[in-house]
């Protein structure tokens, strides 16, 4: 459907012939990417949940939102085999109910980290704002806004299999990004829905995580402080850096072409060279938001001490219980 349409288009009074751009590529693209990512993210992201939930007591400093960032980020990457399963054979036996929920993992990944991602900044910039505040923070309340999350972003995100909907049957060999888009007929209705999405979405967590990592090193760097409490804020920093460097890096191109894209398919945007464009960098922006996925957990591992602590201490464990079995096995050997 975008390898080789013709469409007939009204630019500035005048009609002219616009070629979609031949992006054949995309599913090579999506099948490389999407191979890349299982494995480190499997592992990556099975073992912080290990780690954040078995080992570490304290279930405060942002440890319950990285919990559900994990899980969040474990939910798409289990789905990924399928995705890669479609993009090598160009063909999808596995009925539309999977195919819709395998594609709605996908946001509900995305929107959830993104949401997390912003709780965790405005919890470390809060803490490291009023200290005593900290020490009487519950875990229910991480639990209780953990779960508004989910609600939250597990409602926003039901229009994306939605708008994918129409016309899938079980007997379609179609899914994922060579779904239709549903056409709504009022051209402001698009425009609305796409605007309230991006700001939600997008800029709203934008400038949260920006404000929180400024102020932040603001912090660090006017007051003098004990050398123990520099040593906290600059773990901080980090944490709240690490999240601005996952946010701009995987979700923000999206989000910029996401705006132009939903334009282009609901007609709204009919520029040639703007549809073109749109169109050809698409597929490299939803590969590059699904990275998040491996990204996530080095914020787990350089910005929380304890994670560093139990990580390394249950695998020298492991690594000593394995050589202590090789040594009574050569001993009964001799």
């Amino acid at each position: 459907n975008d390898c080789s349409s013709t469409v007939k288009m009204q630019t500035n009074g005048s009609s002219e012939n616009c070629v979609d751009p031949n992006i054949t590529f995309k599913n090579s693209l999506y099948a490389a990417t999407y191979t890349v990512i299982f494995i480190p993210g499997l592992l990556a992201n099975s073992a912080a949940l290990w780690v954040l939930c078995r080992f570490i007591s304290k279930k405060n400093k942002a440890v319950i939102f990285m919990i559900n960032l994990a899980a969040a980020d474990l939910a798409h990457v289990l789905s990924l085999p399928l995705r890669i399963y479609y993009y090598i054979n160009h063909v999808w036996p596995f009925g539309s109910f999977l195919c819709l929920l395998c594609f709605y993992l996908k946001y509900l990944n995305m929107y959830a980290s993104i949401c997390f991602l912003t709780c965790i900044s405005i919890q470390r910039y809060y803490f490291l704002l009023h200290p005593f505040k900290a020490k009487d923070w519950k875990r229910r309340y991480d639990v209780a806004i953990s779960t508004a999350v989910w609600i939250f972003v597990g409602v926003a995100c039901s229009p994306f299999p939605i708008m994918r909907n129409s016309g899938l049957t079980n007997s379609s060999n179609s899914c994922f990004a060579d779904l239709e888009v549903k056409k709504i007929n009022s051209s402001a209705a698009s425009v609305m829905m796409v605007i309230i999405a991006e700001l939600l979405g997008f800029v709203g967590p934008l400038i949260i995580i920006v404000y929180c990592t400024w102020r932040t090193r603001q912090s660090l760097q006017k007051y003098q402080t004990p050398l123990e409490n520099t040593s906290e804020k600059q773990r901080a920093l980090r944490m709240v850096a690490m999240c601005a460097a996952v946010f701009f890096v995987c979700f923000t191109p999206y989000h910029i072409n996401f705006f132009f894209y939903m334009m282009v398919k609901e007609n709204v945007i009919t520029h040639c060279a703007i549809r073109r464009s749109t169109l050809y960098t698409q597929p490299f922006c939803l590969s590059l938001a699904s990275l998040d996925c491996c990204l996530d957990p080095i914020l787990y591992f350089f910005t929380t001490s304890e994670f560093q602590d139990q990580l390394s201490r249950h695998s020298s464990a492991i690594i000593r219980s394995r050589l202590m079995s090789k040594e009574s096995g050569s001993s009964i050997k001799e």
